[in-house]
């Protein structure tokens, strides 16, 4: 097996036993990026200088016996995350070659359990968007069929997982943005619940729905990596001061006796019959597992979809207002005036869909319109948590799939916002709850794309979710396949 094959959990016995190098890996990981990238365009930056002087001292570190769970394992991370010394762009052309002077926490605790940062991944420009298409840096190629996409807005970090770019990336999820990509791409995908990461250092899309999560190779891996990044940050107001539980402890402990709902607002008849088949096929196997599946109702989902764009881009248009050419950002300045200033440096910097949510967030926001939009939106937020909130009492977790459809076609989507929204139908509600949620691969298309299954747990419960998820993957092998890059 290839060094680049391996899981994290793999390498770490592969390291701790002396058969490899942390330098070994990340020349491999490396070598594999340079000749696949071109195909993908999952990158935006690599680092292979920085990754390799890492690399060099995670093994000095292993040698004096100063070892860490991450130690010497190569990562990428979505270019959402500022990252000292290295540029951030999310992806945008207003923030061009900006360098931030200090690491995210996130970015900062992965650096202190030993992770080899290889590079910055492509995504949807400020993460908004459902397929990697709105970037100012091309689109990114889902690896099984370099003519679909990957999923967005995550999509450069679901591709290079699945393309085994690297072991693993971090991501960020506001409506879906991890467990999509992750779905389309056949990887594991995991947003934690709100509060559990913190997001400082992160550029805010919406405040109250991002959150940072890790896509991974399988369930194991991604318990690793949640382990990792989680904890109370007081850098971060909405960082809630729990305990960080042992993801990896009980990971084994099976679903026998487990209540699983299946809301049938989620089981409708837009989604693909490969989908629904697949689907159907994963709820079966937790039957036989001793898993008790369970209807239940989450009455307002309807309504998810309309709250979920009132609220995203009414935080979206007062996130971004601070991009204006004078305090970071790339600036257009004619000489006619501040406003011309303000004005051309935005039209020029931002891409049509985030020029799109900016408009539509600051017209829900404007007065008059305040309390019709967007406090309206915040008491159907209140709903959808209750019925979560009443789901939770009757089952330990909701299994449904991930999107309607599996990958679709590049361009297929992109003269059709509203179409392209609803690629988010099932999984935005649980940002607008705060729970957390997994995608885990269930099987195949016809035509050898993957389809992902979504696990939806209680607020704080990504221990048992994990348990849950890791239960069907060891029944299965679906996680086992691999594009032929």
């Amino acid at each position: 097996m290839k060094l680049i094959d391996l899981t994290i959990h793999e390498m770490q016995q592969q390291l701790a036993a002396g058969t490899t190098t942390s330098v070994a890996l990340t020349e491999a990981f490396l070598a594999r990026i340079h000749a696949t990238d071109e195909q993908l365009n999952a990158f935006i930056t690599v680092c292979d200088a920085e990754a390799l002087e890492a690399a060099q001292l995670a093994d000095e570190q292993r040698r004096a016996g100063k070892v860490q769970p991450l130690t010497g394992i190569p990562i990428a991370l979505k270019d959402i995350f500022v990252t000292r010394g290295i540029r951030t762009t999310c992806a945008s052309k207003i923030l061009g070659d900006f360098i931030s002077p200090y690491d995210g926490t996130a970015v900062a605790k992965l650096k202190e359990q030993g992770a080899v940062i290889v590079g910055k991944l492509n995504m949807d420009e400020f993460a908004m968007g459902s397929s990697n298409e709105n970037s100012a840096f091309g689109p990114v190629h889902n690896p099984w069929n370099t003519d679909c996409v990957p999923g967005g807005s995550s999509g450069g970090s679901a591709a290079c997982v699945a393309a085994h770019q690297a072991a693993a990336t971090l991501g960020t999820d506001t409506g879906g943005s991890i467990r999509q990509p992750a779905a389309h791409c056949g990887v594991v995908g995991l947003k934690p619940s709100y509060g559990r990461v913190s997001r400082y250092g992160v550029i805010a899309y919406a405040s109250s729905l991002d959150q940072v999560g890790p896509l991974t190779r399988d369930v194991r891996d991604c318990a690793l990596m949640l382990g990792a990044v989680a904890g109370y940050d007081p850098l971060d107001s909405t960082s809630v001061d729990i305990p960080v539980p042992d993801y990896l402890a009980n990971l084994e402990a099976g679903v026998a006796g487990k209540k699983i709902g299946l809301p049938k607002e989620y089981f409708i008849d837009g989604v693909d019959a490969e989908v629904k088949q697949a689907v159907q096929a994963a709820v079966d196997k937790y039957r036989e597992l001793g898993a008790q599946i369970v209807e239940i109702t989450l009455p307002h989902t309807k309504y998810a979809v309309a709250c979920y764009y009132v609220i995203a881009t009414a935080e979206a248009s007062s996130n971004l207002a601070r991009f204006d050419g004078v305090r970071y950002g790339q600036r257009v300045d004619n000489g006619k005036g501040l406003i011309d200033m303000y004005t051309q440096t935005r039209a020029a910097g931002f891409g049509a869909e985030v020029k799109r949510r900016i408009m539509l967030g600051t017209y829900a926001l404007s007065s008059g319109y305040y309390d019709a939009y967007y406090l309206k939106a915040q008491k159907v937020r209140a709903l959808i948590q209750q019925d979560f909130n009443a789901a939770f009492e009757q089952v330990d977790c909701i299994l449904t799939p991930v999107a309607p459809t599996a990958a679709f076609g590049l361009g297929d989507k992109t003269s059709d916002p509203l179409q392209m929204y609803l690629s988010d139908i099932f999984t935005l509600s649980a940002n607008l709850a705060g729970i957390c949620g997994l995608s885990l691969p269930c099987g195949m298309t016809e035509k050898g794309l993957p389809i992902g299954l979504q696990l939806l747990g209680r607020s704080f419960g990504e221990q048992e979710l994990l348990q849950t998820a890791y239960a069907f993957e060891q029944a299965t092998d679906w996680h086992c396949a691999q594009p032929q890059l």
